[in-house]
């Protein structure tokens, strides 16, 4: 399978940040790896591979090198150096539409669901299209505080947000503002005498679960495009898609991953022969430390990442300082690790746009096919500075992956990411990098095929040890 046709079959399933932690628990249990549970005791071993989902929408997986030996198995556990983290990250959320409780609004005849905007979409590119819902939904059960969590993915085209017809609104093509409160509302049925007016999105819930309404506790249910990804161009090297914001950077980290722990069962030898050709040799960092490979999915990053379940939580550092204690090290041997280590912060980057090229900086623009983005920032809006991102084009040159580096105009505010935050947080060197984008946030976005190739390539070469 292609990089591009991997990355298609993660967007397909991945319908909601839900979806998309479901599909990489899948993967990465089909390739071996061991699920955890947050809350439960853990059992690690040198050479293993491991996996722990959080809250529905976050997921840490981890390799351990076979070196990693417990201080209790050598003969001088003092002097016994701890393994060092080398972790690569993404986000698993996106701008989108989210159900709002109650969503029914009746009208002229008309079902409408109430919703709120998730993150900054451009609303514009959400009109007109066809739309579905996928998230999650608790059902009362026997114990309340353990309520059952089902997953909702709708696959078929059920709401769409109608335009106003040009007839009605003649100044539309100088730009029209959009008010999330009252032009972004989906239509959702025509009503008859059949639909109750004040249930008839919650009784369609429930029978999409099979569970009486009354049963339906709360959900977290976004709207998506329901549209696949295609190829275009005049060599099809183009991808137009929903989701490349972030889950080409969910599907680089998988990649990663997985292959290093195929390749040479987390050993730290060698990387696999795959289309992206084999990444160059041995440790780059120079380290002698064994290294346990990590990465981390979060969600709510389009939000702040103030969540449990997002960077900017204390999650991490509590699932790393429980897997450095189960191989039977202490906390100061897990801060030597983790202070020695390294984080990769994976999201996309702003492409030069052909019909505005002003809108980029006077140097450093960026043209799809460009290979991986390193996003650098005065403000440091992106976690990179000479000595992080030297380590990064350092592995770029030495494994032929294409790179270029990023900077905003000094007169725009560019975006942010979850680098700088994760960094803050762990105090772990870091860099921000991506492949680049045209339309991001759009409902639709676009890419080169080559640069996820490029962004696959160097996970594979930043895990290799």
């Amino acid at each position: 399978m292609t990089s591009i046709d991997s990355l298609k079959s993660l967007i397909d399933a991945s319908t909601s940040p839900y979806h998309c932690i479901q599909e990489a628990s899948r993967r990465l249990s089909q390739a071996g790896f061991e699920r955890l549970e947050l809350s439960k005791p853990w059992a690690i071993t040198p050479g293993g591979a491991y996996f722990v989902p959080a809250y529905d929408s976050t997921l840490l997986a981890f390799t351990v090198d076979k070196d990693a030996k417990k201080p209790s198995d050598v003969k001088s556990p003092a002097s016994h150096t701890a393994p060092v983290i080398r972790m690569a990250a993404a986000h698993t959320d996106w701008p989108c539409l989210k159900l709002k409780p109650s969503p029914e609004v009746s009208g002229h005849g008309y079902g409408k669901l109430n919703v709120e905007v998730y993150g900054s979409p451009i609303l514009s590119t959400w009109l007109d299209r066809p739309l579905a819902a996928a998230g999650k939904v608790c059902v009362a059960s026997e114990d309340p505080f353990h309520p059952e969590t089902r997953l909702l993915c709708c696959t078929k085209p059920l709401f769409t947000i109608p335009n106003l017809a040009i007839h009605m609104n003649r100044d539309v093509n100088k730009g029209v503002e959009l008010n999330p409160q009252v032009d972004m509302l989906p239509l959702a049925a025509v009503l008859t005498e059949h639909l109750n007016r004040d249930r008839y999105f919650l009784d369609f819930l429930a029978g999409e679960l099979s569970v009486e309404s009354e049963a339906i506790l709360d959900y977290e249910i976004y709207l998506y495009t329901r549209e696949e990804g295609c190829l275009l161009g005049l060599k099809e090297e183009l991808y137009s898609s929903p989701r490349l914001d972030n889950l080409t950077s969910v599907e680089a980290c998988l990649a990663g991953l997985i292959a290093g722990h195929k390749s040479s069962g987390s050993s730290g030898n060698g990387l696999p022969l795959t289309e992206e050709g084999s990444c160059k040799g041995g440790k780059q960092d120079g380290s002698a430390s064994p290294i346990i490979r990590v990465i981390a999915l979060y969600d709510n990053e389009e939000v702040g990442s103030r969540t449990k379940q997002g960077a900017a939580s204390n999650l991490t550092e509590r699932i790393l300082e429980k897997l450095y204690l189960s191989l039977g090290y202490d906390r100061s041997q897990f801060l030597d690790g983790l202070l020695g280590g390294f984080l990769l912060s994976l999201d996309v980057a702003q492409a030069i746009h052909p019909n505005h090229p002003e809108k980029c900086d006077i140097k450093n623009q960026i043209p799809l096919g460009s290979g991986v983005v390193l996003k650098l920032s005065a403000s440091q809006a992106y976690a990179t500075d000479a000595s992080c991102v030297s380590v990064i084009e350092g592995l770029c040159r030495a494994n032929q992956i294409p790179f270029r580096k990023f900077s905003n105009r000094s007169d725009m505010r560019g975006g942010s990411t979850l680098g700088s935050i994760s960094s803050a947080f762990l105090n772990m060197p870091a860099v921000d990098a991506g492949i680049p984008l045209l339309a991001m946030h759009s409902s639709r976005e676009l890419m080169h095929r080559e640069d996820q190739k490029a962004l696959n390539m160097l996970t594979a070469a930043f895990f290799q040890g």
